[in-house]
């Protein structure tokens, strides 16, 4: 059977995937998500006339080669299935996203990264590279590729503006997606700050400030990646065609844009029908998302990979932790957000209700990745609010916390820069997340047990503000409480 490509994607599914357009939009992110949320959005605008250009794609990081590779291999093409419920019925769509015009790897090919600066009609850039990456990372400037995402997008700005020797139309719209607060502003700062560092002209800047424009996102949508392999298998079986990048999707999907509705002139996304909101203020969307739903995501994904689960629906349907979540996000998290009400429950039962999709797989091993840049977004606000107000330590907080410390109680796996864990029945975890701050917890974790056991690591964990940034040991009894839970587990007590 054959590969997903241009030619197999008209004999097998009658798609005319030919890219159409000129580059409008730089996507910096290979990944599940921008796939089959802004190339999947952008695709349906596109095929209902409205947005007019076309995608081209890079990846983060080195270790993305494999997969820009082969998107490339595939013409850009990949698949869609939605699958889940509206309206109380089942529902299953697949569509083959044609959006994207060019793929490649920017470590490799640099200059043409650097090219697409002088596109006449480029507009915008996306990008998903986790809260990790988002953060400024101060470095030299040098002739190559640059490793951080606010870094690469300074210097196109910076191509860009030499190229149109500052032309005030040629800026551009930047829409972060990553779930970092403020996440447009976010990467202003990072970019006028490598720019400073780098020794950029004060016209640059200016032109940076006052003719690019970096707006707060926030995203929502459950995307669960490739499916089992047998359902891969029967699917390709019935379309004629193989295609690796598959990815699966829930119904659901929102983006809340801080921006004047005038954008979509250019996007077409509500006018496509989708679920795009264009506001002044993305507090309240962006509260009770990253709260409620990342914060349950967040809570159950070491807790549920110390336990042997490999699933949030599994999560849900285990007697214990099930229950537990709940009590998490309707007892404590809830409680702890501003105008906590009926429309904040009812948002929560929809995030259940979604986890519940009984079409959709969603790995907690791929929610886990870097939960403990995650836990300091989603988590940590919650228990902030019940710190300062000396009340009680929330037990289901505690208890995720505990679950992210044990998780972290990692060991370099020897090959060379990667970190494993164990679950409680011994399987080993691989634990994904920034080298520096593995290594940060696995050193504590290895002092502590050199005398003074898991009492003494949680402690030095809670106390080092690199993680957390503050020092949470500082709280009463939440460290007691977090190594106690852990000591249970430990010895086989149930939660």
């Amino acid at each position: 059977m054959r590969a997903l490509n241009r030619e197999t994607a008209n004999e097998a599914a009658g798609v005319d995937a030919q890219p159409d357009g000129p580059v409008k939009v730089l996507q910096i992110g290979e990944g599940n998500f921008l796939r089959a949320f802004v190339d999947w959005m952008l695709h349906v605008s596109r095929s209902k006339g409205g947005f007019n250009g076309t995608v081209a794609v890079v990846q983060p990081r080195p270790t993305g080669r494999a997969k820009i590779e082969q998107l490339a291999a595939q013409d850009g093409l990949f698949t869609v299935v939605t699958r889940g419920l509206e309206g109380g019925k089942p529902v299953e769509r697949r569509e083959i996203v044609t959006v994207i015009g060019q793929a490649f790897d920017p470590y490799a090919e640099w200059e043409r990264f650097i090219a697409l600066a002088r596109e006449p009609e480029l507009r915008f850039i996306v990008s998903n590279t986790t809260e990790a990456g988002l953060r400024y990372e101060p470095g030299p400037l040098g002739d190559g590729p640059i490793p951080s995402f606010p870094g690469k997008a300074a210097r196109l700005l910076y191509e860009r503006w030499r190229a149109f020797s500052g032309d005030p139309r040629r800026g551009l719209i930047l829409l972060p997606c990553e779930l970092t607060e403020r996440n447009g502003d976010v990467l202003r700062d990072a970019v006028l700050r490598h720019a400073a560092d780098w020794g950029w002209p004060e016209a640059f800047c200016e032109w940076v400030a006052q003719h690019n424009r970096f707006l707060n996102t926030l995203v929502d949508r459950i995307v669960t990646g490739y499916p089992d392999a047998e359902q891969a298998e029967s699917w390709f079986a019935a379309w004629g065609y193989r295609d690796a990048m598959l990815t699966t999707a829930e119904p659901y999907h929102l983006w809340a844009i801080e921006g004047e509705p005038e954008l979509d002139d250019e996007l077409g996304l509500r006018k496509a029908g989708l679920n795009v909101h264009y506001t002044d203020d993305l507090a309240d969307f962006r509260e009770r998302k990253v709260r409620i739903l990342n914060g349950a995501h967040t809570w159950m994904a070491a807790i549920g990979l110390l336990h042997g689960i490999g699933t949030v629906r599994e999560v849900l349907e285990h007697p214990a932790l099930g229950p537990a979540v709940r009590e998490a996000v309707y007892g404590e998290i809830v409680p702890a957000m501003a105008d906590a009400d009926g429309a904040l429950r009812a948002y929560a039962d929809s995030v259940f209700e979604r986890f519940a999709n009984p079409y959709i797989r969603h790995r907690l091993s791929d929610i886990a990745m870097n939960s403990l840049s995650k836990f300091r977004v989603r988590l940590l606000p919650s228990l902030v609010w019940y710190a300062e107000r000396g009340g009680r330590i929330p037990p289901r907080l505690a208890e995720g916390l505990a679950g992210l410390l044990r998780c972290y109680r990692a060991q370099p796996d020897g090959s060379g820069g990667g970190y494993v864990s164990q679950a409680l029945d011994g399987t080993t975890i691989p634990v994904r997340d920034d080298a520096g701050l593995l290594a940060i917890a696995a050193d504590h974790w290895r002092v502590a047990e050199q005398g003074e056991g898991i009492s003494g690591a949680v402690r030095r964990l809670l106390a080092d503000e690199r993680l957390w940034g503050c020092d949470m040991s500082r709280w009463p009894g939440l460290a007691e409480t977090a190594s106690a839970i852990i000591e249970n587990w430990e010895r086989g007590v149930k939660s």
